[in-house]
């Protein structure tokens, strides 16, 4: 909440689905596990309000965990959990030599990306032991494809970022991550 009112936002903090269908932006953010998290979406009818923003081309921020559950399902300790469905992919445990993946890297951001405007060399502030390492998206020609962005750690490699339309997630932690995450913040609060 902080870092979005520094960044130049009025933020709410909410569970009431009204209030969040309704805001200008949406922020999703996460933290402990993908099952937790779904839980805990799926308890304030959080899929269906990001789902109806989005068709309605109203902006979506997942951070961290916040975006894992975006993609189509979760594996953490053998548990399998569905996601909610925006974009195809499994998010699973790193294969770097060393997990969690914590402290600051380097992002190589996707083609045409707004979210990363001005600051497409900075570090980003990193902390987590999942991630999805594959990405597939089959789309009509006529769409804009998602704009995706990886983080190469250890031996592994991984989806970083993605900016979909009114979309935007980061695997990292923007307000953890100094200048370069408050740049980006301000790019996703010039889109509301």
């Amino acid at each position: 909440m902080r870092a979005v009112e520094r960044a130049g936002a009025d933020a709410e903090l909410t569970s009431d689905a009204k209030v969040a269908a309704e805001a200008d932006g949406l922020l999703v953010p996460g933290v402990g596990a993908y099952a937790a998290c779904m839980a805990g979406l799926v308890g304030v009818d959080g899929v269906r309000i990001i789902e109806r923003r989005l068709i309605a081309s109203r902006p979506v921020l997942g951070i961290c965990v916040g975006m894992q559950v975006l993609f189509g399902e979760g594996i953490e300790h053998g548990v399998r959990t569905e996601g909610c469905g925006e974009w195809p992919g499994v998010v699973e445990r790193l294969q770097a030599p060393i997990v969690p993946h914590m402290g600051w890297n380097t992002v190589e951001p996707g083609e045409g990306t707004q979210m990363f405007s001005g600051i497409e060399d900075e570090r980003f502030y990193f902390v987590h032991s999942y991630g999805v390492r594959d990405w597939v998206l089959s789309q009509p020609p006529a769409l804009k494809p998602p704009a995706v962005t990886w983080t190469d750690y250890g031996n592994d490699r991984f989806v970083s970022a993605v900016e979909h339309g009114p979309l935007w997630a980061t695997q990292f932690h923007p307000e953890k991550s100094g200048d370069a995450g408050a740049q980006l913040l301000r790019n996703w609060l010039a889109t509301l």
